[in-house]
């Protein structure tokens, strides 16, 4: 990644979340708790399953990963997003603004790809149940969350070489609480068309492509519970199922709301909402969605609670 800084621009300034001084406290407030219980949340989530033996499997090895990139993902955004709201300026400077967004979309890219892996997952845990130890090999897992960084900082770096070269002038004003490439690419005096062609390509090759692999995965795998005689049967494949299902779905939403859709020439107060909901608000359910609706997570908190008891 090479990032050259051909114009006298040395840092950018954040709009910011809201301009609403009453308003802000208040969101700071709810902000710091969300992001609290998300560092508890996704630690014990990580913690629990490398302690408990019995959650030793590959579902459990990737939630760990989805844990641990949850964490990282809230962090590169929220705590600045934190004090940018307590704060009078919201200064980033090049580099760190190059960082931010080289690190958020990066690890953005790898989550899409793990929840891919994970709906792999599940479709030979449900559809090839006897081959499913053979499959799923702790070398295969292992490869495919390598796959996941590599693919989504990959990308990442690409995006950040291309966008953070071009020149800006003019204002320097970011109309966002983060470095994201829409707001910077509306800054620029550069030709921006073949950064926003990679952008689109970044998006949709990664998130409409892992979306897809979830697709076909869910699709093969109603069609195999459907074709399961047994009531009891069909009910343990969906429990197995729904955590990632449940999760899946509320990440998709609020990205594809976010940057599939038609944009104006000034970011909205719903675009912010939808941003704010994937980057903050995503990376807290998935540990809580795994906790209340896997019986096996429940199991392991309860056991490790009688342990810290006795």
């Amino acid at each position: 990644m090479n990032i050259t800084n051909n114009t006298q621009v040395r840092e950018f300034v954040f709009s910011g979340l809201t301009d609403n001084g009453e308003l802000a406290p208040f969101l700071f407030i709810l902000f710091l708790h969300v992001y609290m219980v998300t560092v508890v949340g996704n630690i014990g989530m990580m913690a629990i399953v490398y302690i408990t033996s019995k959650l030793h499997t590959p579902m459990y090895f990737f939630l760990s990963y989805l844990s641990l990139v949850d964490l990282l993902y809230s962090s590169v955004i929220t705590p600045r997003m934190l004090s940018d709201l307590i704060s009078t300026k919201k200064a980033i400077s090049f580099v760190g603004c190059a960082l931010q967004f080289l690190l958020f979309a990066g690890l953005a890219g790898t989550e899409v790809i793990l929840l891919a892996s994970m709906a792999y997952d599940r479709y030979v845990a449900v559809c090839h149940p006897l081959h499913y130890i053979c499959i799923m090999t702790k070398k295969k897992c292992s490869c495919l969350v390598i796959l996941s960084f590599t693919i989504g900082f990959l990308q990442s770096s690409t995006q950040t070489s291309c966008v953070f070269r071009l020149q800006f002038c003019g204002s320097h004003i970011i109309d966002h609480f983060y470095c994201d490439v829409p707001p910077l690419i509306k800054l620029s005096c550069s030709d921006t068309i073949i950064c926003e062609i990679l952008t689109i390509f970044a998006i949709v090759s990664c998130a409409q492509g892992s979306f897809l692999v979830i697709l076909i995965s869910y699709t093969l795998i109603i069609s195999s519970i459907l074709q399961m005689k047994s009531a009891e049967g069909r009910q343990k494949a969906f429990s197995t199922c729904s955590s990632h299902v449940m999760c899946s779905s509320i990440f998709y939403v609020s990205v594809f709301f976010t940057y599939l859709r038609s944009h104006s020439k000034v970011i909205e107060n719903q675009d912010k909402m939808a941003v704010v909901f994937y980057t903050v608000v995503t990376p807290m359910l998935n540990p809580l969605i795994y906790s209340l609706r896997n019986q096996e997570v429940k199991r392991g908190i309860i056991r490790l609670m009688h342990n810290y008891i006795d």
